[in-house]
């Protein structure tokens, strides 16, 4: 937890408070520490992504329509990564964090609800770029080769799911208690897994099934994931998906979040 003291801190020669980047700064930094020091959010981020790519690329059972199951498995595990880290982790901590009044401490500080906010997205956006290098050094050992990769389009999805997923667990840590926070985190993740094109192609699924993991940021990114990276078309309908949620969830999660 970031000291209270720290953020209202004087500058050198000055009465004043430190100013907002500072404050920002100071934040992201210590949320950073503070995930990559809880066992539970690096299995969640790193050890999870790594296995399931492994597991299933050596074990063929799934209905992945590749001769290689990697060729499927990668940007879909990929995909499944930044959910894990921006979603599932910002909403667990965030969430005991106001239930033992971290929150409410740093709500007494000069600290904002948008600095707070931004400082835990900026922390996610680090850890996805560690996530993003050990996924991809992983693929190219099991054989997943590039083709024609869009890469400018791939980040640009990644960046527009971050903010989403962000904003969305933010609004169910700032709004429900822990442990509904946990249970509803871990739920909503093992049923996006499943419904959203990760590890299993939307066209195995059934229609009506299929039409609601498009209208969800997880299943827009994925799509655009395997487009991008895959050499194939990236669906419009995604982009839209994916922008929608990027704007709807934070504005959401800054209407709605309570400290305490």
């Amino acid at each position: 937890m970031t000291d209270p003291a720290a953020l209202t801190a004087a500058r050198p020669g000055s009465g004043e408070p430190s100013p907002p980047l500072q404050r920002w700064a100071a934040q992201a930094r210590v949320e950073l520490v503070l995930t990559l020091r809880r066992g539970e959010s690096v299995l969640l981020t790193f050890a999870i992504p790594v296995l399931l790519l492994a597991f299933f690329s050596f074990v063929d059972v799934l209905p992945t329509g590749t001769d290689d199951p990697v060729d499927f498995l990668f940007p879909g595990v990929l995909a499944l990564a930044i959910m894990s880290t921006a979603l599932v982790s910002v909403a667990i901590a965030t969430g005991f964090e106001r239930q033992m009044g971290v929150l409410k401490r740093l709500g007494a500080t000069p600290l904002s609800r948008g600095q707070l906010l931004g400082a835990k997205t900026a922390a996610v956006v680090v850890i996805e770029a560690l996530q993003i290098v050990v996924l991809v050094v992983e693929g190219l050992l099991l054989g997943f080769r590039f083709s024609g990769p869009a890469v400018g389009a791939a980040l640009a999805a990644a960046v527009l799911a971050t903010v989403a997923f962000a904003g969305l667990g933010l609004l169910m840590a700032g709004t429900l208690p822990a442990l509904t926070t946990l249970a509803a985190a871990n739920g909503v993740y093992l049923l996006l897994l499943l419904l959203s094109g990760m590890v299993i192609p939307l066209a195995e699924l059934p229609a009506g099934l299929r039409h609601v993991a498009q209208a969800l940021p997880s299943g827009a990114l994925a799509e655009v994931f395997h487009g991008a990276l895959g050499g194939g078309s990236v669906p419009g309908h995604a982009w839209l998906v994916l922008v929608a949620w990027a704007v709807a969830a934070p504005l959401a999660a800054a209407r709605w979040f309570r400290w305490e």
